[in-house]
């Protein structure tokens, strides 16, 4: 019989800094504005405040790199925020509401260095997310973990030990 892992998660947005100087149009991973878009209500999730834009509401699509250190793993890649201040989501162990009802959702264990960890990657739900996050963030050499599209790679949210 297995262990039943009890490892405390949080889930974590992109920080209050980096959201304000995008939605103050600052220049993105590829140098270029943020692009302004209006939301359909469907498929724009802001990775700051972890809601989907409203529907009619402007919507920003540019280049984000969630990483600190430039080496060939920090990835850049799109993701959307509202074009306007929002409250960023809490630290905490509650799924966020963009990675609700997904049947498919990339999560990947990277170490302090910020690479990724071969043979952490994996295709979750929504409803094995934190099980699968807990068993990952109980490996030593796991610092932290990248939830993203798995259709898409998409960068979503960071998951770290809480």
């Amino acid at each position: 019989m297995g262990t039943r892992n009890n490892t405390a998660i949080k889930f974590i947005a992109i920080s209050s800094a980096e959201a304000l100087a995008y939605q103050g149009r600052m220049p993105d991973e590829n140098g270029q504005k943020p692009e302004v878009h209006i939301s359909d209500g469907q498929g724009n999730p802001c990775r700051h405040c972890l809601k989907y834009v409203a529907k009619d509401d402007e919507v920003l699509l540019l280049s984000y790199r969630p990483f600190k250190t430039q080496q060939p793993f920090a990835e850049a890649g799109p993701i959307f925020l509202h074009a306007s201040a929002c409250d960023r989501a809490e630290e905490n162990s509650e799924v966020p509401e963009v990675l609700q009802n997904r049947d498919a959702i990339l999560i990947r264990g990277y170490d302090a260095s910020e690479r990724i960890i071969y043979g952490t990657g994996q295709i979750v739900s929504s409803e094995t997310l934190k099980e699968k996050a807990q068993l990952l963030l109980d490996r030593s050499d796991v610092a932290y973990i990248h939830a993203r599209s798995a259709t898409n790679n998409c960068y979503s949210c960071r998951i770290e030990r809480g």
